[in-house]
């Protein structure tokens, strides 16, 4: 009864098996994964090291020993049983980590890991003195499934350009790890997940900025970068948007307050993205890609437009503390890290090399978590004894908004100014001219 495309149906399954115990790979099956063509033999789903051919009726298969028979898709040889179980498991494992790696590389993971913690430094600048942990978790898990479609989208509509790029032509869909179906409907679920996930355990606020930006990603900065080079301001507008969906998704609302970190987060993109296209002009020009540096021949421009936005970065910080969003501290902070990055990107406009443009570029890499981690260190909650580091500054604000009063032992050290509204979920702030320094304003705020 056996010949030479020997095969069994039974519960759907093809199986053949060899008796040779040195050569496992005689055991095939092809319904365990919807991953064969018709003639038997599987698209690229696992590495060359690890592919095999699914058995099928017109694919013939090794001949088994008499000593080995298969009757009704069992193992008469009870010490071969476990043999189907355990090439199935390694091959299920070895399924999973391809497609697993293609899904990584098509999220663009480390990046949208940055996406995340820009939106999670926003939702707990956005938090007050309490911060909602899964709140938390749930933003930073939607944003994160929304940042990954918005990636795999990107990499599904440049298929073509990635192709012709060295940086790129190793990403999944290039190389023909996987097929641009299986991209779109991955990149798909995640987004509307995502999505869904924000709108159910954040808010429709949150919810609308994500979708809003995965659409102004995929849909308009995607197809612009072949069409004109203010892509780059319009991709700086993209990575601008996550931290304040973060202040949405704790606040509930869009406030001045909350636009600090997305306009740093909009300056700092320009000279990383100058720098960027400066080192791989290149390569961008082979890709079909309308940079702004592919236009500069000299790198002038470039370097100009580089130096410029870090300038623009200068008063973030005093801005932060005058809003009341952080303490003096950081303004000192952010003032030296952005004179640093902007030293490296002088460099570069004076002697526009490689090396300067790559040493800006790391100078950019530092200084985004340098400016986060400073300004979650610093930042200013709703109790006043964290508004200054001196107690006797604090001018204690009653419940009534209208009414500010001074200590008799103090009134000659202080003079209030006047009371206007501050951030979401705090009392109005009062700002106040402190001797020995009048020019000095001071922030504070009471519980509400």
């Amino acid at each position: 009864m056996w010949r030479n495309s020997a095969t069994v149906s039974f519960s759907s399954k093809l199986l053949s098996y060899s008796s040779s115990s040195a050569n496992p790979n005689y055991f095939h099956y092809a319904s365990a994964f919807s991953i064969f063509s018709p003639n038997g033999v599987v698209d690229q789903a696992l590495s060359p090291s690890h592919q095999r051919f699914y058995c099928s009726s017109a694919v013939p298969s090794p001949s088994p020993s008499s000593g080995s028979v298969i009757k009704l898709g069992f193992l008469a040889n009870k010490s071969d049983a476990y043999l189907p179980l355990s090439l199935k498991a390694r091959d299920a494992v070895q399924l999973a980590r391809h497609y697993g790696r293609c899904y990584w590389e098509l999220s663009k993971a480390r990046l949208s890991m940055l996406v995340v913690a820009t939106s999670g430094t926003g939702y707990v600048l956005g938090s007050g003195n309490a911060v909602d942990l899964a709140g938390l978790c749930y933003t930073c898990a939607g944003t994160m499934m929304v940042a990954a479609s918005a990636n795999s989208l990107n990499q599904v509509f440049e298929i073509n350009n990635d192709a012709k790029m060295k940086r790129t032509r190793l990403r999944p869909l290039p190389s023909g790890r996987i097929a641009i179906p299986h991209a779109v409907t991955w990149a798909s679920s995640v987004g509307f997940a995502g999505t869904a996930l924000l709108a159910c355990k954040a808010n429709m606020l949150a919810a609308g900025l994500a979708a809003s930006n995965l659409v102004l990603y995929a849909f308009v900065y995607t197809p612009l970068k072949q069409i004109h080079p203010v892509n780059t301001w319009v991709g700086a507008v993209v990575g601008a948007i996550p931290p304040l969906l973060g202040w949405a998704a704790a606040s509930g609302q869009i406030s001045l307050n909350g636009l600090i970190l997305p306009a740093a987060l909009y300056f700092w993109q320009i000279p990383h993205f100058m720098a960027l296209a400066y080192l791989c002009r290149d390569d961008y020009a082979a890709g079909g890609y309308r940079m702004f540096s592919l236009a500069d021949a000299s790198g002038r421009r470039t370097a100009a437009v580089a130096f410029r936005n870090c300038l623009y970065l200068i008063p973030l910080g005093f801005i932060a503390y005058d809003w009341g969003v952080a303490s003096g501290w950081f303004c000192v902070e952010s003032s030296v890290i952005t004179l640093a990055i902007s030293a490296a990107a002088f460099s570069f406009y004076r002697d526009r090399t490689t090396q300067k443009a790559r040493r800006m570029f790391y100078a950019s890499l530092l200084y985004l978590p340098v400016f986060m981690s400073g300004l979650l260190l610093h930042r200013l909650s709703d109790n006043p004894q964290c508004l200054a580091e001196n107690p006797n500054r604090i001018i204690e604000l009653p419940s009534f908004p209208e009414a500010v009063t001074e200590s008799e032992e103090d009134d000659q050290k202080k003079k209030v100014r006047y009371v206007t509204a501050g951030p979401q979920g705090r009392a109005p702030v009062a700002y106040a001219s402190i001797a020995p320094f009048p020019f000095l304003p001071v922030p504070s705020y009471v519980d509400q």
